[in-house]
């Protein structure tokens, strides 16, 4: 089943016996096991009808005893396994599973793992409860999910600005939300999260940063490309060379693949092909007109090249430092 659907089902007081909440993933466990807790019961019936366990702390059989009682003046109780991972046998349940209690509510949260569909429990998860499979979010979904965490928190933001985000705080989802609910309260409801707003509120430069090279790239814009590179050589915690080759990868890449396409001057139908939003095509057919195919080939290969470099590949001789490695890379590039 689904996030949205589970969510959606929780919201209208659908609650059901079992929730098997497993994956690499923990944020959309987490959202899930936490609606639970807080929403399921009212508050005056926590105290008697709501447990929480830990997998590494907890015995099988306790936890059976606990679901199979019945609730005190309140139709259900709760009871979250939390760590579920950690329990010693998860097949200690297939009793339990087979005919659970109806008044309870048995949620496990079952992280960074799944449990194995084709074992008799995982089975019997499925045909009795709700099974939920969280997995990472790929780095293209990243900027969809800044999207629409962001309506939920009624703010809007542009599309090159979800990508400013994605770059720089990775795929934490939980630091995504907390950066963006923290915006939340500074601006206004309605109001769109702007360069500015990111640059002072949660630390990354609106002029030096990834995007902002690969756009002085596609117009090769030397003096501001270098002036970015400068700034990163001087900032290498917050600008290591590793993460701004593989930007310039993927973006070099998606030119070559618009450079090339059979569709090319259909911005819309290319954004498809390549997976980003149109906006974003724009500034690749500017960088079309400044790389034949055949440079951008080179410039992949460059990017490979210095990517071994800066681990240390081809580069034992002379220990050539990562900003001076930056700069033998730009020229190549530029050249």
């Amino acid at each position: 089943m689904s996030f949205e659907k589970i969510i959606s089902d929780l919201k209208q007081n659908k609650f059901a016996p079992i929730y098997m909440l497993m994956g690499e993933e923990p944020y959309f466990i987490d959202k899930i096991s936490d609606y639970i807790e807080h929403n399921a019961l009212a508050e005056h019936e926590r105290d008697f009808n709501q447990t929480i366990f830990y997998g590494k702390d907890s015995n099988e059989l306790d936890i059976i005893a606990t679901a199979k009682r019945f609730p005190m003046m309140a139709e259900k109780q709760v009871v979250i396994i939390k760590e579920a991972q950690q329990l010693s046998n998860i097949g200690a349940f297939e009793e339990y599973v087979k005919s659970p209690q109806a008044s309870t509510i048995l949620v496990f949260c079952h992280k960074y793992k799944k449990v194995d569909g084709r074992k008799p429990i995982g089975k019997l998860f499925k045909k009795h409860g709700v099974v939920f499979t969280s997995d990472k979010l790929r780095d293209y979904q990243l900027p969809d999910f800044i999207k629409k965490t962001a309506m939920e928190n009624k703010l809007s933001i542009n599309p090159k600005n979800t990508l400013l985000l994605a770059e720089y705080l990775g795929a934490d989802l939980s630091k995504i939300e907390g950066q963006i609910k923290k915006l939340k309260m500074i601006l206004s409801e309605g109001a769109e999260i702007t360069t500015d707003a990111i640059e002072k509120n949660i630390g990354i430069s609106k002029e030096y940063n990834i995007f902002e090279l690969q756009s002085a790239l596609s117009k090769k814009d030397v003096l501001k490309a270098v002036k970015i590179t400068n700034y990163f050589a001087k900032n290498p915690k917050t600008n290591p060379m590793v993460m701004s080759i593989a930007g310039l990868y993927s973006y070099f890449t998606k030119v070559l693949m618009v450079s090339v396409s059979k569709n090319r001057g259909n911005d819309n139908v290319i954004a498809k092909e390549i997976g980003v939003h149109p906006f974003f095509v724009k500034e690749y057919n500017i960088a079309i007109r400044n790389y034949s195919p055949g440079k951008l080939v080179k410039i992949i290969g460059y990017l490979r090249e210095y990517d071994l470099k800066s681990k240390g590949v081809n580069n034992t001789a002379t220990s050539t430092p990562h900003s001076e490695l930056m700069k033998e890379l730009l020229f190549k590039i530029l050249h």
